[in-house]
């Protein structure tokens, strides 16, 4: 089977290339704000408004290509990011999109045009309007190149490309199911008792991204920050692989991140939760493994042995990291009990003597 995946090269252009490259997101920056006001325009004055077709929209700018010095396909594909910001407005996605400027930059060039294979040889891709140009060698899977876009980071610039390809690792033949708790202390708990360590990246490199700040030295606090990002998104594509490849079935708590965020901060984004149920959602899904999130409500407090209602509730109660039911007389493990109750309902069992579930 093929999925669409994505694989970066690490470009390393020349300083004409790239005072070109800044010159392009200058004038690609007008040609999406162009489209979103445009549509905007339907809200404020919808008596003059026009209905556009997504391909209509996308010629508004038809003949401007040779007065910017940029590719019509490339215009074009910024003027449908715009149409594709305000089509997530209509379906109750997203709010109004924001204007592009100084403090809310562009950062995407889009290629939508196939590269073929020819296009890649000794370390150069040619590009459209670019020429050459040179990457970090990088082995690529085979497949077909649907599109790609230039992505500048505060590390350089990199080549974002979308592959119609075959992706799987292996597998274990099993029949195992999981239920899975994540958190802020452990990243996630699994119910056969596996505890996942918080690497906590944020956490451990504040202070000196604070310095960075204080001294007012963007490059660097950009710098740090995508470091940081590239260390949690590393550290969950592991985690994530390593359980799709020993469990049949997964169960994950379907958590309210957001309600989360507002009360505990920064401990909720530092984890990346969203990020690694994403992993293992779509990992699952290529490799032929049930992947289900389950609703976590009382799952704290429910004893996984009989069911009863009996463990810590509330925020008074997050220090209670292990409990007894005053019910059955089992002692829990907070977390491991709730992986348990998870594992439970997603498969449908009862709460009550079905302890051969997590075989």
């Amino acid at each position: 089977m093929n999925f669409m995946i994505t694989r970066e090269l690490k470009l390393r252009p020349s300083k004409k290339l790239e005072s070109t490259l800044n010159e392009w997101l200058w004038n690609l920056t007008g040609v999406y704000n162009y489209g979103i006001k445009t549509i905007s325009n339907k809200i404020l004055n919808p008596d003059t408004w026009r209905y556009y077709s997504k391909e209509q929209f996308q010629n508004l700018c038809a003949g401007h290509s040779r007065t910017l010095g940029i590719p019509s396909h490339t215009i074009q594909g910024t003027l449908a990011r715009s149409f594709n910001a305000w089509e997530r407005v209509w379906c109750g996605l997203a709010k109004n999109p924001k204007l592009k400027g100084v403090k809310n930059k562009l950062k995407s060039i889009p290629f939508p045009d196939i590269i073929p294979e020819s296009g890649f040889s000794n370390n150069k891709v040619r590009l459209s309007g670019l020429g050459r140009v040179r990457y970090i060698k990088q082995d690529l899977p085979k497949g077909k190149i649907k599109q790609g876009r230039l992505v500048k980071r505060a590390s350089g610039w990199y080549l974002q490309l979308v592959i119609d390809s075959t992706h799987t690792f292996k597998v274990y033949e099993t029949d195992k199911k999981v239920g899975i708790d994540t958190g802020f202390k452990h990243l996630a708990v699994l119910s056969d008792g596996t505890k996942i360590e918080n690497q906590r990246n944020f956490i451990k490199g504040q202070e000196r991204l604070a310095q960075a700040q204080r001294g007012h030295n963007k490059k660097l606090a950009d710098r740090l920050q995508e470091r940081i990002a590239n260390r949690r998104r590393d550290y969950n594509h592991k985690v994530s692989k390593e359980i799709v490849q020993n469990n049949a079935e997964i169960y994950i708590t379907n958590d309210n991140l957001k309600g989360q965020a507002k009360r505990f901060g920064k401990s909720v984004g530092d984890a990346g939760i969203s990020q690694l149920r994403n992993f293992i959602s779509y990992k699952s899904d290529n490799h032929s493994r049930k992947c289900v999130l389950v609703e976590c409500f009382n799952t704290t407090k429910t004893c996984s042995t009989c069911g009863s209602l009996t463990g810590p509730t509330g925020l008074g109660k997050l220090s209670v990291r292990s409990w007894e039911c005053s019910v059955c007389g089992t002692v829990h493990d907070r977390d491991i009990n709730s992986a348990l109750v998870i594992l439970k309902i997603g498969v449908g069992a009862t709460l009550k003597g079905d302890s051969n579930v997590t075989n």
